[in-house]
């Protein structure tokens, strides 16, 4: 099963779209309540209806920090998630590209960009805090998504 998506259709999904999200304890990233929550995510962002190439929790319903992003900088373009997720340093320069959202359905738009960025976040393999440096189109992913968790759309960045 897939979760629905929320959009900027609705005013109910525009508050939780709109939010700021909160970091998950230790305790809740070890559970299987978070391991669902990966799944689902992961087969949302996927499913042939939605066809994205990543998803914030609160496009999902839950304001807390996680992403599932398509990393097209690795072989086989695997989708990966971030929980607590931040980045937390980025290019000077700028880069226009076209970008999309699930929640903004059927708009597409030029948006300036970093050309790469440094993520931080919690791995579970490793158990504990890492930093990747991320570039290219995975880098404006990674942005676009990270914007979700702090009540910000793509549409935001939209030069006037």
């Amino acid at each position: 099963s897939i979760m629905r998506v929320l959009t900027i259709a609705d005013r109910s999904d525009s508050l939780i779209l709109r939010d700021t999200s909160r970091t998950f304890s230790a305790k809740a990233l070890m559970s299987e309540d978070y391991e669902r929550l990966c799944s689902l995510m992961l087969a949302t962002v996927t499913h042939p209806s939605q066809d994205g190439v990543g998803i914030a929790g609160p496009q999902v319903g839950l304001n807390r920090r996680v992403v599932a992003v398509q990393r097209f900088d690795k072989e086989g373009h695997p989708f990966e998630v971030y929980p607590n997720i931040s980045i937390i340093e980025k290019s000077e320069e700028l880069a226009p590209g076209p970008e999309g959202c699930l929640s903004v359905p059927n708009q597409r738009h030029e948006v300036m960009r970093h050309t790469w960025v440094t993520i931080q976040y919690y791995s579970l393999e490793a158990r504990k805090v890492v930093q990747e440096r991320i570039e290219g189109f995975t880098a404006v992913i990674f942005q676009h998504e990270v914007d979700h968790l702090s009540g910000v759309l793509y549409i935001d960045r939209v030069e006037q």
